[in-house]
């Protein structure tokens, strides 16, 4: 399944949530509306203003405010991204040059911020204690995550929990954020509201997991980064925890010392441990075990075609390629 294919119920909402963008993007500083710009433009997949739209959808909303916040919710995500590549050292991303590749460190930092403080301008907008809550917690939450995957860099010794806090800090606080919202606009119930919460949780969780397990199997072409950037950067991710834990004692040795140094020199006898252990099938089991969780807490939620896509989104995030 593709994006188009999923996306084609809120075509017409995406171009609106695009057009949002472009506007609140303007800056009088030109280097601002230029990193911004180069980022945003960038491609992606979306996936975050489009959980905005469908669960708003699902609850019926008809307003304009689902599209100044599936914007926000994009910007946010934005901003980390220009934070996590510099912090990271990357200089590939949906393959293209990354913007601190390009524009330098301090641009990217700084338009980063830019765009946290737009992102703040347009949800004071909404004029929405409950939403402005929720966000500004999402943002507080990533930002833990992130410290806290920087503390587990190199370490060998982060479990599976560990992991897995990480994932639900750095990244499926916004998928849950994002889903939270349409409920919030749309006036849901209070057990639809944690329902849709849920579902981003888990459903942000699944796309990490497969993130995870692309970084050791998927096409460069496809994911639009280098094969082995987690390992070069030391982070313990679920398949060499999986490793650690079943392999044998060359295997574990060989995937402690790519992860305690870092770098690319023991891709390939990393590469085969992971494949000799199952540890790919592993983590894809874990991600369709989180896309189930996602999809069940959706049992609230009234039938529609907005719910139908919501249960296809889980699909996609636990068996996409890229």
């Amino acid at each position: 399944m593709r994006m188009e294919q999923l996306y084609s119920l809120i075509g017409a909402d995406m171009k609106a949530v695009d057009e949002v963008i472009r506007q609140r993007l303007h800056s009088e500083v030109a280097l601002v509306r230029q990193v911004a710009e180069y980022i945003v433009q960038g491609g992606g997949k979306r996936l975050r203003p489009a959980l905005v739209l469908l669960s708003a959808g699902a609850m019926g909303y008809r307003g304009r405010h689902h599209h100044e916040l599936a914007a926000v919710v994009e910007f946010i995500h934005t901003a980390t991204l220009l934070h996590d590549d510099v912090v990271d050292g990357s200089n590939l991303r949906r393959g293209r040059e990354t913007a601190n590749a390009l524009f330098g460190n301090a641009a990217s930092v700084l338009v980063g911020d830019f765009l946290y403080s737009r992102a703040f301008q347009m949800m004071v907008a909404v004029d929405d204690m409950r939403i402005m809550r929720v966000l500004s917690n999402a943002t507080n939450v990533i930002a833990e995550g992130e410290v806290l995957q920087l503390m587990n860099c190199h370490d060998a010794d982060i479990d599976e929990q560990g992991y897995l806090q990480v994932i639900r800090y750095k990244t499926a606080k916004l998928f849950e954020a994002a889903a939270q919202l349409g409920a919030i606009i749309g006036g849901g119930e209070a057990a639809v509201e944690q329902g849709l919460a849920v579902y981003g949780l888990h459903l942000g969780t699944a796309f990490q997991l497969i993130d995870d397990v692309l970084d050791y199997s998927g096409a460069e072409v496809e994911t639009g980064k280098h094969l082995g950037d987690d390992l070069a950067e030391g982070k313990p991710t679920l398949p060499l925890i999986f490793v650690l834990r079943n392999g044998n004692a060359e295997q574990v040795a060989c995937v402690r010392r790519a992860i305690e140094n870092g770098g690319r020199e023991d891709f390939p006898l990393v590469l085969a441990a992971i494949r000799a252990t199952g540890a790919l099938e592993y983590a894809r089991q874990k991600a369709r075990a989180e896309a189930q969780l996602a999809a069940s807490a959706l049992d609230a939620l009234p039938s529609s075609q907005y719910k139908d896509s919501l249960l296809e989104l889980c699909l996609f995030a636990a068996a996409r390629n890229y």
